[in-house]
């Protein structure tokens, strides 16, 4: 019985051998499985941020594509602005001469070639976007579109435009040049005069 107490003695032995191996290979494995596991989940973070910079990225490379597009297409739209301030001249001189009165007939033949190479020109700047600010005497002052050059003092009726001394010009929606005007001011009374000095 003892050669059979210890033959089983010995089956446990190996058997609790065996169980010991086996628990060392579970728990190697699930350290491992524990590392590989820390390893895919700074993986996955680090697969979400670049996934972020490339989101972020690429919005950003649309925006700057966008805001290049807007200026390019305002580039386009008043490149012709230089060009137009050179014209202006022209064209205030064309108004000084159309504005005169003649009774020679060489000289009205001189003005209808005159007009018509005006509504030449004056056609090829509207085609490219070009629009005269129309002043008239007795307008309301506007300083967005008009340039008061003077004032004259009037005892009614303030803010009103006398004279215009030379037409605005816009491209599309940008001012070129505003229109030069005389104006009329409030006449100031000479007591409120005194008396501010006093002050």
């Amino acid at each position: 019985m003892s050669d059979e107490l210890e033959e089983m003695n010995i089956q446990e032995l190996e058997e609790d051998n065996k169980s010991r191996r086996i628990n060392r290979k579970i728990n190697k494995l699930e350290k491992e499985l524990e590392k590989q596991n820390e390893k895919l989940e700074k993986a996955l973070m680090d697969v979400e941020h670049w996934k972020n910079e490339y989101y972020r990225a690429y919005a950003d490379t649309q925006n700057l594509r966008k805001s290049l597009e807007k200026d390019h297409n305002e580039a386009m739209r008043y490149r012709a602005i230089g060009f137009i301030e050179e014209l202006l001249p022209v064209l205030d001189s064309f108004h000084a001469v159309l504005a005169n009165e003649v009774d020679d007939p060489k000289l009205k033949n001189y003005l209808i070639g005159f007009q018509y190479v005006y509504r030449n020109l004056v056609s090829a700047l509207e085609e490219e976007g070009v629009v005269e600010i129309t002043v008239k005497e007795g307008d309301e002052f506007d300083p967005h579109t008009m340039n008061a050059i003077e004032a004259v003092e009037v005892e009614e009726n303030p803010n009103k435009v006398v004279k215009v001394i030379a037409q605005g010009y816009k491209l599309f929606d940008r001012i070129i040049r505003p229109a030069n005007v005389i104006v009329t001011k409030k006449k100031e009374n000479e007591e409120e005069n005194i008396n501010s000095n006093e002050a």
